[in-house]
């Protein structure tokens, strides 16, 4: 029986999982997993260097191939190199890291740059060959057929939205406001770790009024200019040279998707209400208008076994026999809807119908 390594295995069922769903995008539950395990192959047996004291990082080894490219400079793999070279936004080899497999799959160039990189000798030594998958005879194989078939897949992700691939793969909540000309915002900013945060929004300002932040958010970008790794005054300083044009501002919000705090965030927002006790970071409180909208969407579902599944609320019953047919139906809800006084009964019957 052939050998197998568990991270191949892994990564073979993730990949399955991600065909299922045609076009993949950020909000895949499977796609942080996959970037993830092929960041974990390709780490695998990289052997750190004897005379220095700078970390080795699989991201060094492709960075290397801009000066092995013997297809020229403007090849497919020497171009998202330097595109992931100039990326403002990262500023540690693992963030580039992790934005040049992002790139990668959505370009469907995987596959060919894996290849370039194991015809490249004096990266490849960097391996431990006991160790790395990339020096195994038996692993290598399945592992570039794998990065084939991401290769072919239809990858729609937000290549911009890399600002906090340093420390996670998890990604943030990332909107745009777009505002017209004005002497100012009127957002009072905090500068923590290299990032614009979002303190206070000034009353009867345009951020106050148009309420397009809160406090806790970041201001990632104005005009196509990153402030990542800002320092203190530079946002006010962009924005006066951006005086009496229109504003593209991008915000990275401290809530992630599912309404509660954006993990990598938690440390920073302590620390801003340490500063400002008043700040309040939590669940975002559900109105009665969203609760009842909810309920109309079905909000009480769950997902289980594949299976959507709804909580139901009994009306009431009616006796229709024991060899009753779905045309019975259209007796007992009269009997249900006078008995309960509701005004509704929604029913969906399939083919497949399970008691329990």
């Amino acid at each position: 029986m052939p050998a197998k390594d568990p991270l191949i295995e892994t990564l073979k069922v993730c990949i399955l999982n991600l065909k299922s769903a045609g076009t993949i995008t950020d909000s895949n539950p499977h796609l942080t997993s996959c970037c993830e395990l092929l960041e974990l192959i390709l780490r695998k047996g990289l052997q750190q260097p004897v005379l220095s004291l700078a970390h080795r990082d699989y991201w060094n080894c492709f960075e290397q191939l801009l000066h092995h490219d013997t297809c020229g400079r403007l090849s497919s793999v020497s171009l998202a190199v330097q595109q992931t070279t100039a990326c403002s936004k990262l500023i540690t080899s693992q963030g580039r890291g992790r934005f040049f497999i992002r790139l990668m799959l959505m370009r469907r160039t995987l596959g060919n740059v894996l290849k370039h990189l194991l015809h490249t000798n004096r990266v490849i030594e960097w391996y431990c060959p006991n160790v790395a998958i990339l020096r195994n005879e038996e692993f290598v194989e399945p592992f570039l057929s794998l990065s084939m078939v991401l290769s072919e897949m239809n990858f729609k992700i937000n290549i911009e939205n890399c600002s906090f691939l340093d420390e996670s793969w998890l990604l943030p909540v990332r909107q745009i406001y777009e505002a017209v000309p004005c002497r100012e915002l009127g957002m009072a900013l905090r500068y923590l770790d290299g990032r614009v945060f979002v303190l206070d929004l000034l009353q009867g300002s345009q951020a106050q009024v148009d309420m397009f932040a809160e406090p806790g958010d970041i201001i990632d970008e104005m005009n196509g200019i990153s402030l990542r790794n800002a320092s203190n005054g530079q946002a006010g300083v962009v924005l006066s040279k951006l005086k009496g044009q229109p504003l593209s501002i991008h915000l990275i919000r401290w809530r992630g998707e599912d309404g509660s705090i954006y993990q990598p965030l938690v440390k920073h927002l302590r620390q801003l209400k340490q500063e400002k006790p008043s700040l309040q970071f939590g669940p975002k409180p559900v109105s009665q208008q969203d609760k009842t909208s909810g309920q109309k969407r079905g909000q009480t579902q769950c997902v289980k076994d594949g299976r959507i599944l709804y909580g139901v609320h009994l009306l009431g019953k009616a006796n229709i026999g024991m060899h009753g047919d779905k045309e019975v139906l259209q007796h007992a809800i009269p009997v249900v809807l006078q008995s309960s006084q509701a005004r509704k009964v929604y029913l969906q019957l399939s083919k497949k119908c399970c008691w329990m």
